[in-house]
């Protein structure tokens, strides 16, 4: 097992050393090759406050890199070094852009579905993702993505277009179908945002879902606002439609300790349904959080203490244990890089 996990990961080291040499040694010849390491550490402790089980768990150590050549050529790669023991490949693209605004990305990544900051480890405002980001489908593909950005007077606007295996990643299988989609997002990071997105997904014959949905998101200085509702339809008889949201808000105080910069409150209600009525489910989810984080210089932490309150009606089978359904206290030290 040992010898399992130890080998890609020398691999992806002697990648990244290998990566690190020719830019030392091209610093001053042509072309141009700029590249950024990049990483995170979730270590967590649950505490099933209904049931009397706890856990300690890492539940992401992701490593990556991100390169840039003359502005034209791009690559991304990124692995989960144990994902509940096992070594996983995320990202594993390369990217052309021909001209200004336009790119295309082949090989493994992301569909234009989810929001960074609901799936991401690095950037989620609380321990646990939302519904949405967590039982839907697998958040990148092997495939094509076409991106356009421009702008319709000051707003930056981006369109988005995919096309994929159908199989979630690692899994290079032929198909007579490919899933495919889209998403157009108005608005940056800062300020208000809005985006639309839709995605057909032909699994295999007992599984087709189409998803489609909206959100809407306010960051200022220092406090933000994110709301998103998504509709999963079957389009066969063997998986049920679903429909899942959140609301979710968070406010950065400073703070000027030895060990932290600033204190970070959140609050967030997120439910998840199907639409079989009195034979169906319902969860909703109440989470209270408060961070302290700190950053120093390339690495940035926060450390977070929140609770769950689930309001549960007829439990779902996507929930794989009692525990994912009970009051919980989740206490959780990021590491950012």
């Amino acid at each position: 097992m040992q010898i399992r996990f130890l080998y890609p990961l020398t691999v992806f080291l002697l990648m990244v050393i290998s990566q690190a040499a020719f830019a030392v040694s091209g610093e001053d010849a042509k072309p141009s090759h700029t590249y950024k390491l990049d990483g995170a550490l979730k270590n967590k402790f649950e505490y099933a406050t209904e049931i009397g089980t706890s856990r300690f768990t890492v539940r992401n150590s992701r490593v990556g890199i991100t390169g840039d050549i003359d502005g034209v050529y791009g690559y991304r790669v990124q692995v989960e070094l144990s994902d509940e023991g096992q070594f996983k490949p995320l990202d594993l693209s390369a990217t052309i852009k021909p001209v200004k605004g336009l790119s295309f990305t082949l090989g493994q990544t992301s569909i234009p579905l989810f929001n960074t900051y609901i799936v991401s480890p690095s950037e989620m405002m609380f321990a646990n993702r939302a519904f949405i980001g967590k039982y839907f489908v697998s958040t990148r593909d092997l495939g094509l993505l076409t991106r356009y950005d421009f702008r319709v007077g000051e707003v930056p606007t981006r369109l988005e277009f995919g096309v994929y295996n159908g199989h979630a990643i690692n899994n290079p299988v032929w198909k007579k179908k490919k899933s495919y989609g889209g998403r157009v997002t108005v608005g940056s990071m800062t300020g208000a945002r809005l985006s639309a997105k839709v995605y057909n997904y032909p699994n295999n014959e007992q599984t087709h879902h189409l998803f489609y949905g909206a959100d809407l998101r306010y960051e200022a200085s220092n406090w933000k606002v994110e709301s998103e509702v998504m509709k999963r339809e079957s389009k066969t008889d063997f998986h049920t439609d679903l429909l899942s949201y959140y609301l979710q808000g968070s406010y950065v105080l400073p703070l000027k300790t030895k060990l932290f910069n600033n204190m970070v409150p959140a609050l967030r209600w997120d439910g998840i349904s199907d639409t079989q009525g009195d034979a169906g489910f319902e969860v909703k989810r109440l989470t209270a959080g408060l961070g302290f984080g700190s950053s120093r210089g390339r690495v940035s932490s926060i450390l977070r203490v929140d609770y769950e309150w689930y309001f549960v009606t007829n439990s779902p089978t996507i929930f794989k244990s009692p525990e994912v359904g009970s009051d919980k206290i989740t206490v959780e030290l990021l590491l950012r890089f």
